[in-house]
């Protein structure tokens, strides 16, 4: 999304949800509106022109309440983190983008069962509301360290037996596939956000149980899905006309910036969507963890951090 797509908005309030964890309220400014979404989606906050990173919304649809993200302090991390911990206070504004959704809810097909790991409980939380509210028969498995670590139970004492709490410091490391036969998870869709060990054991159980339905949402790309392919060198010309020389091993993104034009990236890896770009011309060769096989064979758009080129020449809008 270009920058001048993106809104400012204000941070409402602030409060620490479990150690490592904090949550910020953001709000239009002026009595505005904030854009629609729905649960499973997150957005881009862009802290400065390099340092873009991605929260999924964890609050109600209902937008005059607020956006709320949660946000996990990470070491060893890249800085976005401990940014928005230790720089970030009520009254300051942000901007972000409007919310993606590549996480989305399916009520209408198959019972729905919900597995967090950690701070991946945070784009649940809003499909669990939504869930509630149609009457559907759902149960979530949120996995955690230990209490201390677990954000937002005490949201999740409203659902009752509905939700089941694993501490691995006083019941050890969870059983998974008997958790998910408990369930119910071989015949209902699945979906799961954590860390990408847990991602994988979930994927596992899903592939022995053809039945189930599976949809992820990754902090992180599968090192066992990247693809690979042509690594040659290849031409894009831009909206405007400027031709810029990617070198074989080179990204799009890092070749644009070289060349002086701008454009916003995040994880690098293909599994947020900050750098969806619009193409104009030419055939992607798309190496992206997000888009659709429907998405990829009309290949008007792409993630330029990862995916290269078919052939000589791309034209982006960028």
């Amino acid at each position: 999304m270009p920058a001048q797509d993106h809104l400012t908005v204000t941070v409402k309030e602030t409060r620490s949800e479990a150690v490592g964890v904090r949550s910020l309220v953001l709000t239009a400014r002026e009595g505005g509106s904030l854009p629609a979404w729905t649960p499973g989606a997150h957005i881009d906050v862009v802290l400065s022109r390099d340092l873009v990173r991605q929260y999924s919304l964890s609050s109600g649809c209902d937008e005059r309440a607020g956006w709320r993200i949660a946000v996990l302090r990470e070491p060893e991390g890249r800085g976005g983190s401990a940014y928005l911990h230790d720089r970030v206070e009520a009254g300051d504004t942000l901007l972000v983008s409007a919310p993606r959704n590549n996480f989305a809810l399916d009520l209408e097909t198959s019972r729905p069962v919900f597995v967090a790991g950690g701070i991946g409980i945070t784009p649940i939380l809003p499909m669990l509301a939504a869930a509630e509210e149609a009457g559907a028969d759902w149960q979530l498995l949120y996995l955690g360290r230990g209490a201390e670590s677990m954000a937002f139970t005490g949201e999740l004492a409203r659902y009752g037996d509905r939700v089941r709490l694993h501490r691995d410091d006083s019941e050890g490391v969870a059983d998974l596939a008997a958790e998910l036969d408990r369930m119910g998870a071989a015949r209902s869709h699945v979906y799961a956000c954590g860390p990408a060990g847990l991602l994988a054991a979930v994927q596992e159980y899903a592939a022995a149980h053809p039945r189930s339905r599976l949809t992820l949402e990754r902090f992180a790309a599968d090192p066992e899905a990247q693809q690979q392919g042509d690594e040659r060198p290849f031409t894009v010309e831009t909206a405007d006309g400027q031709e810029v020389e990617v070198g074989a091993g080179q990204s799009i993104v890092d070749a644009l910036t070289q060349a002086g034009v701008r454009t916003l990236t995040s994880c690098r890896e293909g599994v947020c969507g900050t750098c969806e770009t619009p193409v104009l011309g030419g055939t992607p060769d798309h190496r992206d963890q997000l888009l659709s096989e429907e998405e990829r064979a009309a290949g008007d758009v792409m993630m330029i951090c990862v995916s290269r080129c078919r052939g000589d020449r791309l034209v982006l809008d960028v």
